[in-house]
């Protein structure tokens, strides 16, 4: 199993570190993708993608972020160059969920860090929240360069998705997909061809049914990959081997 996105640099995860990695490890996760949300969170990622060999990391601003932080191109660039564990760039993206919401800043943001991640081949980690048109369309502008898109924690619609996939997109599962209100967004994961999707816990948040109330942690991403299983309708261990391909064929295969 893999965790293609969570925050080890979030509490309650950093001060139980050697518990969480414990925990995950028992039950089979073979590697962890922490994400980063801003300029000190990613000085935490650095620190933390050296304590284990199963860790790596990304590079970015999270929307919710943009306001009072940033990052620019060349400084994306330099540290994905210069450090083998990180792998990503994101989590970027657009979420116009609360009303005072700086769209400006955040595509600005947006934008800077998918030209980035052109540049270093890699994958923009994309966050998606009440703002399916314009995602769409900044994605589209930079199609002639095919990024590699990784939408996280995807809650969108069954039509957002078909037209993602047009973008040669690959999707995250989270423990989203197990709650009782989610019918619909089952049904857009069982659309979803098996190759284009990932699994992700997003914790210490969205903990998973049966973990409903606990503090998300990666070993729980196993619920959400029997969840996904039933769902496809597949054996539980076949969709870990697809999910599993499917992150290290994003992630570590360079097509340049």
């Amino acid at each position: 199993m893999i965790d293609s996105h969570c925050h080890l640099d979030h509490e309650p995860l950093f001060k139980n570190l050697n518990k969480v990695l414990d925990n995950s490890k028992k039950i089979g996760v073979e590697k962890i993708l922490t994400i980063s949300t801003t300029n000190d969170s990613y000085k935490s990622v650095k620190k933390i993608v050296e304590l284990d060999p199963i860790i790596f990391g990304s590079i970015g601003i999270h929307p919710h972020e943009t306001e009072n932080d940033s990052m620019n191109i060349n400084f994306i660039i330099d540290e994905f160059n210069n450090n083998k564990k990180i792998i990503g760039v994101g989590e970027t993206g657009l979420d116009y969920y609360y009303k005072n919401s700086n769209k400006n800043k955040q595509i600005e943001s947006f934008k800077n860090h998918i030209e980035a991640s052109i540049k270093c081949n890699c994958p923009i980690i994309v966050h998606s929240r009440n703002a399916e048109d314009d995602t769409l369309k900044i994605l589209r502008e930079y199609s002639k360069y095919n990024p590699k898109i990784l939408m996280h924690c995807f809650t969108g619609s069954k039509k957002f998705a078909e037209k993602l996939l047009k973008l040669n997109s690959f999707f995250s599962a989270s423990g989203i997909i197990t709650f009782k209100n989610s019918k619909d967004l089952e049904l857009t994961f069982k659309s979803i061809p098996n190759e284009n999707i990932l699994i992700e816990t997003d914790s210490p948040f969205l903990a998973p049914t049966p973990m409903r109330g606990k503090k998300n942690e990666p070993s729980f991403v196993q619920y959400t990959l029997k969840h996904l299983a039933k769902i496809k309708n597949i054996d539980k261990n076949k969709m870990d081997l697809i999910t599993s391909n499917n992150f290290n064929k994003l992630f570590f295969e360079n097509d340049s």
